[in-house]
């Protein structure tokens, strides 16, 4: 497949990363195209062989999915921005709406998510939530404790979130489909109580969340 990500801080490292080692191509954008260049060097020296490139913001041309690695409301707004772009794709947002002020709640008002406001600012885009419970770090080894993380799908096209499963499942990861888009809601809180126990449990961003069997 290929992947396209736009963004390219830590979580577009480790969803590169990820990518890269199932084979896909990936392709990079950033508003920065220096950064992107420097991450598509990082990426390609970290797997030999890697078809990764830094584009421009026609980076969802020929892409079977695109990644939208960057922090809400920035999704959001990107997904505003390229809607016509982005029709007929599936898009995957990874963002934890959480209020960096004071971390102490969500921005989005009850009853919805920053995938689901997504959707609405490209309806014609198959939005599928993935990737917002994995950490950076954890996300680029592929593993907690020896153990490959589960990625948690939520969609409302069952095609899109196969699509987004098989790249999990390429990537060494254990794909977890938990339902409909709405479901991003839970995951977005689910997620959030996992960042703002990262000091309290001295977990210091390296843990994961899991269904064990």
């Amino acid at each position: 497949m290929i992947v396209a990500i736009v963004g390219a801080g830590n979580m577009a490292r480790g969803i590169g990363t990820r990518a890269t080692a199932g084979g896909h191509s990936v392709r990079l954008h950033d508003r920065s195209k220096a950064k992107a260049v420097d991450l598509a060097a990082t990426l390609s020296q970290a797997t030999p062989g890697a078809e990764v490139t830094a584009v421009d913001a026609d980076a969802a041309a020929d892409a079977d999915i695109v990644v939208l690695a960057l922090p809400h409301p920035a999704g959001r707004d990107t997904a505003a921005a390229w809607a016509g772009n982005l029709a007929g794709k599936t898009v995957v947002d990874i963002s934890n709406p959480v209020d960096f002020t004071t971390f102490d709640s969500l921005v989005v008002p009850p009853g919805t998510s920053a995938a689901e406001q997504i959707a609405a600012a490209a309806p014609d885009s198959r939005v599928v939530k993935a990737f917002n419970t994995t950490f950076a770090g954890p996300l680029t080894t592929g593993e907690v404790a020896g153990r490959p993380l589960d990625v948690f799908i939520a969609g409302d096209d069952d095609t899109s979130k196969q699509a987004v499963s098989d790249l999990v499942a390429s990537a060494g990861l254990r794909p977890l489909d938990v339902g409909p888009l709405r479901r991003a809601r839970e995951l977005e809180a689910f997620q959030f109580l996992h960042m703002a126990s990262q000091e309290r449990l001295g977990l210091n961003w390296s843990s994961a969340i899991a269904i064990l069997p």
